[in-house]
């Protein structure tokens, strides 16, 4: 059995040449859960934005209650992609490393379940 080293581009950590171990720090998991997040919370601003209509955000007068307008939407929708995006780099999802996706599609949920539940009230109005 040969000893352990580690590749520094990839932050792998050989064991023996047929087995390798991605290695992940605690926050790189935050990073996969908030990537969930902010891809979620992109889709219904930009494309209520690019539909062009009136859609709550943290920007509006009362925040995330009143309503901005479609430029306002897309940017903010552009931001969280972006963020996501980052994110997900950030928190190397990998199909080599299942409990990556898992925590991100657990991202996803969340943002998901918050947004319909939060976004009811808007229809109410």
């Amino acid at each position: 059995m040969r000893t352990p080293y580690r590749d520094n581009e990839a932050e792998i950590l050989t064991v023996r040449k047929d087995i390798k171990v991605l290695k992940m720090k605690w926050y790189n998991y935050l990073a996969c859960l908030f990537a969930g997040f902010f891809l979620a919370n992109s889709v219904p601003h930009f494309v209520q934005g690019i539909c062009g209509n009136f859609f709550p955000t943290p920007f509006a007068h009362p925040a995330g209650i009143g309503l901005s307008s479609p430029t306002v939407n897309v940017l903010w929708g552009l931001l969280n992609l972006i963020a996501g995006y980052w994110l997900y780099r950030a928190g190397k999802i990998s199909n080599r490393k299942i409990v990556t996706v898992i925590i991100f599609f657990s991202g996803i949920a969340l943002c998901s379940i918050m947004l319909s539940v939060s976004f009811t009230h808007k229809m109410v109005q």
